[in-house]
């Protein structure tokens, strides 16, 4: 048999081969992504339509995968997760950003929005611009804004038609000492708990109540236990879909462009489901007997509110301004 002789570069060749092949593999080795939400839910919903897209549209270059009902931690835990790379997507809400971002905290005053469009507008623009910047810097890269709709209080008790009818409540609020500021302004004895919590909280009475969105009361149960859900609307918080700095950077421009693109419509897709969701949890928890009132004179909530904004704009400075930007956005 003759002995073929092959030269050294092309093992040099094959080697390098071996090594670009080793290299685009690890970078398609699956992004992990956190969701505090269940199966079926909007956002979830949204999610995962981004990953198949994104893994699609990229050939299997980036390949996310979403980890639902929060299984990889709390969202304080999850934030920091991903501005260290440890995950590489979420969604997260603004609420409990002020630790990390100071500015989102003018979202958790109550009565920004005048309603839901306005919250979109308002971050569909500059101003959203400007958060996102700051989002960016504190290593989190926002691809676009979902809705999280206005949240309202709900409790075991009694209808809340005014502030009056709060007061002695022990109300569960997310962990941002504005939601405690708030309820201590309406006569409420505010809680702050794990979401996970306030289930066998309410069916206890350790909680009286707590204040979220439909969606929320009704996939969480919720309404199994508090039979009164108050439109108070006090709160409308913006959320976003976040990639971690680290991630986006090891990126190609190509893929930057897919990414923020399928980031996008998956916006677009979960504001869709959200409207659609909150109407069919609305009637669902109606038709199981949940109580559920307007309430007529929300100036009265409002003005119960105005120290609340004079110490926020006192403690930061220039916020007095963003607060009537974000007013007068049209």
């Amino acid at each position: 048999m003759k002995t073929v002789s092959i030269p050294r570069h092309v093992f040099t060749v094959i080697a390098s081969v071996s090594l670009l092949a080793a290299a685009v593999s690890a970078q398609a080795a699956n992004w992990r992504g956190w969701n505090i939400h269940p199966d079926g839910y909007p956002n979830t919903e949204a999610l995962e339509a981004f990953s198949e897209a994104v893994a699609e549209r990229t050939d299997g270059r980036v390949t996310p995968r979403v980890y639902n009902n929060a299984v990889l931690g709390d969202q304080s835990d999850a934030i920091e997760q991903t501005r260290n790379g440890a995950l590489d997507f979420a969604n997260f809400n603004m609420g409990p950003m002020g630790p990390i971002v100071p500015e989102t905290d003018v979202f958790s005053l109550p009565f920004l929005f005048t309603d839901i469009d306005h919250m979109h507008r308002v971050m569909d623009g500059e101003i959203g611009e400007r958060f996102a910047d700051a989002l960016e810097s504190k290593g989190l890269v926002v691809l676009s804004w979902f809705d999280s709709g206005a949240r309202s209080i709900y409790n075991t008790q009694r209808p809340i038609r005014t502030p009056e009818d709060v007061r002695g409540l022990k109300i569960r609020v997310m962990n941002n000492d504005l939601y405690v500021q708030m309820m201590a302004a309406l006569g409420g004895n505010a809680t702050p708990m794990a979401y996970g919590e306030v289930y066998q909280s309410l069916t206890t009475g350790v909680l009286d109540g707590a204040e979220n969105n439909f969606p929320s009361f009704e996939s969480s149960n919720h309404y199994e236990a508090a039979g009164y859900f108050s439109l108070t609307e006090h709160l409308i918080i913006p959320e976003c879909l976040c990639v971690a700095k680290s991630s986006w950077d090891a990126l190609s421009e190509e893929d930057q462009e897919i990414v923020r693109d399928e980031g996008m419509k998956a916006s677009e897709l979960q504001r869709a489901l959200w409207v659609e969701s909150s109407e069919e949890s609305r009637q669902l928890v109606l038709d199981a007997g949940v109580e559920i009132n307007e309430v007529d004179d929300k100036q009265a909530f409002q003005t119960l509110m105005e120290p609340m904004y004079e110490e926020f704009i006192a403690n930061n400075p220039g916020t007095g301004e963003l607060i009537e930007e974000i007013r007068a956005a049209q």
